[in-house]
């Protein structure tokens, strides 16, 4: 990300900007971050996702500004994918699914984010109810997205990064 800030510096921008916020297990939440960041680079995400996987939570969690965020030395994609994914408050998750399916990237860092979420650790510390009305959130999400069965779709990374062999 030449002329940009690099995914270090976003790691510590997201890191510092989290810092007090936990997630609903009560652990520090930079680690979700961390392992969805982890998620998009095993999943052969590049740079610009990364660093926008850092940051996938910023804005909705009003961790940072959409202000700040738009005035960030970012790539425009790398912005584009933090708003694609961050859910607006009321919307319906169709609308949310369409926006991250229509944003170049984005869809690679919802399947990180969502397959974090998701996991049986993780859930098994919430009481039972939450642990049900999070799983089937998660699976209703999944299925607008096309994330079924544990398959992704063909086109998950970004489409206008052509692969090398």
């Amino acid at each position: 990300m030449t002329g940009h800030l690099s995914v270090s510096e976003v790691e510590a921008i997201a890191r510092a900007a989290h810092a007090r916020q936990t997630d609903k297990a009560g652990r520090p939440y930079a680690e979700h971050l961390a392992a969805v960041a982890e998620g998009v680079r095993v999943r052969g995400g590049d740079e610009r996702q990364i660093a926008a996987a850092w940051l996938h939570d910023a804005v909705e969690d009003a961790a940072l500004s959409a202000r700040w965020l738009a005035a960030a030395g970012l790539p425009q994609e790398v912005k584009d994918m933090v708003l694609a994914v961050t859910r607006r408050p009321g919307e319906e998750l169709s609308s949310y699914a369409g926006r991250i399916l229509a944003t170049p990237g984005a869809l690679l860092i919802k399947e990180a984010d969502l397959a974090h979420n998701a996991d049986p650790a993780r859930l098994a510390v919430l009481d039972e109810a939450t642990r049900t009305r999070l799983t089937a959130k998660y699976a209703q999400v999944r299925g607008l997205l096309g994330l079924v069965g544990g398959e992704s779709p063909s086109d998950r990374k970004n489409p206008a990064i052509p692969e090398t062999h």
